[in-house]
């Protein structure tokens, strides 16, 4: 039986305390979310022929189960996630995480203990059926548990979270509603972060032909972001690692910067190093005509 949101978010929570020990939200997250999104996978694609994820021997979340108590946990489930992530091109993506690291999740017995109860709750979980109370369990979970890393992160929640009601008025007020009137509608998101913007216009969008475009210069938040579409059912979107402003990767054929139908974006606001890299006085692709942001205050430079 499918768990109600309330039952999963309660667990999912929990399995944070389990686990965050002295680690900083910001840390402990990439932790949980890894877990969340092997645990899924694997109840939804494991032995499934031709299926968009595939799950190799010994590379799935019941693999894990049986590590519980083994006293080399955190490198085997490296090794596990390694599987999954080689098997559908993800690595560097899913394996961020270093589940064997002593000076996060403690040593000996501490990270044995840790770990095998962390396993033991998402073992709990059942994402086969994913829907509950007519919402989208999984994708709710997602953002439940993104919000409280970004409530208990500080200043630097703004990097990977916008708020899912900031997003929904942002993918209004662009008018994506209209997509489905076009014949190849785009979305791009300069600096997507973990994508939640761009998951938010494709749900307004409602149509399935939307292609979906971004770039994060951050690797960790980028990891989570390519998580994040595909377990939003967006396995196509083109998410691209790197400064959107020194190293711009969508481009035409003429190399002139490729255009979109639709752009969403929550920009690092008083970005105080946001030409690095950049020399906004001869900008090849001509983005600062209008005028050069200050040097220490970067927040129109995403917008010129």
């Amino acid at each position: 039986m499918a768990l109600k949101k309330s039952q999963l978010y309660s667990s999912l929570w929990q399995s944070c305390d389990e686990l965050r020990g002295g680690m900083d939200a910001s840390q402990y997250k990439d932790y949980v979310l890894t877990l969340l999104f092997m645990k899924y996978v694997s109840d939804k694609y494991a032995g499934k022929p031709g299926a968009l994820i595939e799950v190799p021997a010994g590379g799935g979340f019941a693999d894990m189960v049986k590590l519980k108590g083994d006293k080399e946990i955190g490198d085997k489930i490296n090794k596990i996630i390694g599987k999954l992530a080689e098997a559908n091109d993800l690595k560097g993506v899913i394996d961020q995480a270093d589940f064997n690291d002593e000076g996060k999740l403690g040593t000996g017995k501490e990270m044995q203990d840790r770990l095998s109860k962390l396993v033991a709750i998402f073992d709990g979980l059942d994402f086969r059926a994913n829907r509950a109370e007519g919402d989208d369990l999984l994708g709710d979970a997602y953002e439940y548990l993104m919000r409280h890393f970004a409530t208990e992160s500080g200043k630097s929640k703004g990097q990977f979270y916008t708020p899912a009601e900031v997003s929904r008025i942002m993918a209004e007020v662009i008018g994506i509603d209209r997509a489905g009137e076009l014949k190849e509608p785009t979305v791009y998101d300069p600096t997507c972060g973990s994508g939640s913007l761009l998951i938010k216009a494709a749900d307004r969008a409602s149509t399935a032909r939307l292609a979906i475009f971004g770039q994060e210069m951050d690797v960790a938040t980028w990891a989570l972001a390519r998580m994040n579409m595909i377990l939003h059912g967006h396995p196509t979107a083109e998410l691209w690692r790197g400064n959107t402003l020194s190293a711009p990767y969508f481009k035409n054929k003429d190399d002139s910067l490729k255009t979109f139908d639709f752009a969403v974006a929550n920009p690092p606001f008083s970005a105080k190093a946001w030409s690095s890299g950049l020399d906004p006085e001869n900008d090849e692709f001509k983005r600062f005509e209008y005028g050069i942001p200050p040097a220490k205050n970067g927040d129109y430079a995403f917008l010129l």
